[in-house]
């Protein structure tokens, strides 16, 4: 098999590579004020195509939540490709995704359980904006049964530097 080579894509995914610090505002429950925490990220490059960020916070009641998230593009597909998995639950959440035209947001689509808790499944959506080079911004949303979507997390991202 040929080794891929880095298309264009694969280097604004590139954009991602570092140490970062985050700030996490998340509200699942409407009726309860938002929860905060921090954490920090390692982002590293997997032979150019594929990022790994790995994640780390405390979360509102004291324990350790770790994650991981893996984003590539597949030109097969002509899609940006990945997944996520957390420490606080047990669902893959497998991603598709674009980038705007304007080239600064990654819009990744997934499907999940639905923040009720009722055992339906939902309509994700990750977007990583890059403000700049040392900051970027995360943010997830569900659709609703109504095709209205409704934001419940957003996380500052900053580059930490020596």
């Amino acid at each position: 098999m040929k080794t891929q080579e880095p298309r264009e894509e694969h280097l604004w995914l590139h954009r991602l590579v570092g140490d970062w610090r985050f700030e996490i505002d998340c509200s699942t429950d409407k009726d309860q004020p938002p929860t905060k925490s921090i954490g920090s990220e390692i982002v590293h490059s997997m032979g150019g195509l594929w990022m790994i960020g790995e994640g780390i916070s405390e979360a509102p009641d004291g324990t350790t939540h770790t994650s991981i998230m893996t984003l590539g593009f597949d030109p097969a597909k002509n899609c940006f490709i990945g997944t996520f998995v957390s420490s606080t639950m047990t669902h893959l959440w497998p991603y598709t995704g674009s980038l705007n035209s304007e080239g600064n947001i990654l819009t990744l689509d997934s499907e999940g359980p639905n923040l009720n808790n009722d055992g339906a499944m939902a309509k994700y959506q990750d977007r990583i904006e890059l403000v700049d080079d040392h900051h970027r911004i995360l943010t997830s949303q569900m659709q609703g049964l109504d095709g209205q979507w409704t934001k419940f997390m957003t996380a500052h991202y900053f580059r930490k530097t020596n």
